[in-house]
């Protein structure tokens, strides 16, 4: 089954770039820097920041449907990041090395189905939930910490 899995607009956060750390922190939002190779998954671009690049830890609204499930949580945003990364029928090697936690929602934006796999695993789980005819999206999270990591639809 055909796949697309879609990091983070950042769009929302952009008038976050370039503030002060006192601004930022009247925001929720702080400035990180990233210190390692791994450890800074960042959302838009859907893969780990390279050590020295200055991210943004912010709240965002994941799941913002009128729902029971309706759900937000810490993020890293590239600091200027101005677009999207969307990858057809593949898994982003940021999340195929790590534990993830897939959780299908249905047309009433329910979960219907949940599991957790290791990242190497996770096309077998997407093709199983995506081939569910009542589920509609699934959002992947990292299964340790629970933040958000990508939107997937069928394609």
């Amino acid at each position: 089954m055909a796949y697309r899995i879609t990091g983070v607009d950042p769009a929302p956060f952009m008038h976050l770039y370039g503030l002060s750390d006192a601004a930022l922190k009247e925001h929720k939002a702080l400035r990180r820097i990233a210190t390692g190779p791994s450890g800074f998954p960042e959302r838009t671009q859907m893969r780990d920041a390279v050590v020295g690049e200055p991210l943004l830890l912010v709240n965002f609204q994941h799941q913002p449907a009128n729902s029971p499930y309706q759900s937000s949580h810490a993020i890293f945003i590239l600091e200027g990041a101005e677009t999207t990364v969307s990858v057809h029928n593949q898994v982003p090697e940021y999340l195929s090395k790590r534990l993830i936690s897939l959780r299908a929602f249905d047309g009433d934006d329910l979960i219907a189905a949940a599991d957790i796999a290791s990242g190497h695993d996770l096309t077998v789980l997407i093709e199983r939930y995506l081939a569910m005819p009542n589920v509609r999206y699934l959002h992947a999270h990292f299964a340790r910490y629970g933040c958000f990591a990508a939107r997937v639809e069928r394609a």
